[in-house]
């Protein structure tokens, strides 16, 4: 008994440590890369990138002025695009085929400050990493754009069930929502560290990497970075990325796995909550979820060809980050 309460000591002790190490190392992130965003939001830049975005958004069936929705997206997050949508559709009506596909690109490109960030941290180059979310997206939008414009499905004007609430404008509510985004993130990554614990423990993950391990052998990534994927494909990059971090430093990881799977869970990831926020906004879920999987699974096996074919200085060079940790 006595053993077994030392060792739960022990357990917890290590949990714990990692938590706060993993929290703060994002935190290192959030924090400036928040601020920054916010000052840039502050001064229109937000604004000065939408109106570049404005013409290419005809290209995919859009209205120049959903723009400035992406900038948003890919600058700040996901809910402050959306806002900036309700207020298009006060004064337009978008189909169901304009909304899924605004809302596959947002999924796909969005809070790029803080994503890229973290996937540089694990050891992803920052610039391929944002080339191939931004290019992705757009490639995205137009394939279905050409879908739904050859079939004429999704015509009929998109129903929106959910909104999001008004932000408080001032800094102090700016201050408080911030804190209580770290607050959760420090509260999922211990729950996170606690579930890869037990699964270790007990034996159960290498039960999914084994399970996981043809999937990922066709996308030629190892089995070790099974559990991980899985976290950032469901929860989203934030999360998985954080692990990473930890799983690179420890050097289960190879480059080649740390690469891979940041790609997958930037082409996929929160597949649970961000899904359904699109799906309350009217977008299809042909089209957010099963065509955007089927999409990565595609581009994935395109990656995985040219990492295969290229060499290792080559490689090291275009895809690994040369910043440390």
């Amino acid at each position: 008994m006595t053993t077994k309460l030392q060792l739960l000591k022990q357990d917890g002790k290590e949990i714990l440590k990692s938590s706060v190490h993993t929290t703060l190392t994002l935190l290192k992130i959030l924090i400036p890369i928040s601020i920054v965003v916010k000052i840039l939001a502050e001064y229109g830049v937000i604004g000065i990138v939408g109106q570049y975005l404005s013409p290419l958004m005809g290209v995919i069936g859009l209205p120049g002025e959903t723009g400035l929705v992406w900038a948003t997206a890919m600058i700040t997050n996901l809910y402050g695009a959306l806002i900036v949508f309700f207020t298009l559709t006060t004064t337009q009506v978008f189909t169901v085929g304009q909304i899924t596909i605004l809302a596959g690109i947002l999924l796909i490109a969005h809070t790029l400050p803080i994503e890229l960030r973290i996937a540089q941290k694990a050891g992803a180059s920052l610039m391929f990493m944002f080339f191939l979310r931004v290019f992705a997206a757009f490639v995205f939008g137009w394939i279905l754009y050409q879908i739904f414009s050859v079939t004429q499905i999704f015509d009929e004007p998109g129903t929106i069930l959910w909104e999001p609430g008004p932000l408080d404008p001032t800094l102090l509510g700016w201050v408080l929502g911030e804190l209580r985004n770290y607050l959760m993130i420090f509260l999922i990554i211990t729950g996170l560290i606690v579930l890869m614990h037990v699964l270790r423990r007990t034996g159960a993950i290498e039960k999914i990497n084994n399970a996981m391990e043809p999937l990922l052998e066709f996308m030629g990534m190892s089995k070790a970075a099974a559990p991980i994927t899985i976290i950032g494909t469901t929860l989203g990059l934030a999360y998985g990325g954080a692990l990473i971090i930890n799983e690179a430093k420890s050097g289960k990881l190879t480059d080649k796995d740390v690469v891979l799977s940041l790609s997958l869970m930037g082409l996929s990831h929160s597949l649970i909550e961000d899904t359904l926020i699109m799906l309350a906004i009217g977008a299809s879920i042909i089209g957010v979820l099963f065509a955007r999987i089927l999409f990565t699974i595609i581009l994935m096996i395109l990656l995985v060809q040219l990492v295969n074919r290229v060499s290792e200085k080559l490689f090291k060079k275009l895809f690994i980050t040369k910043i440390k940790f």
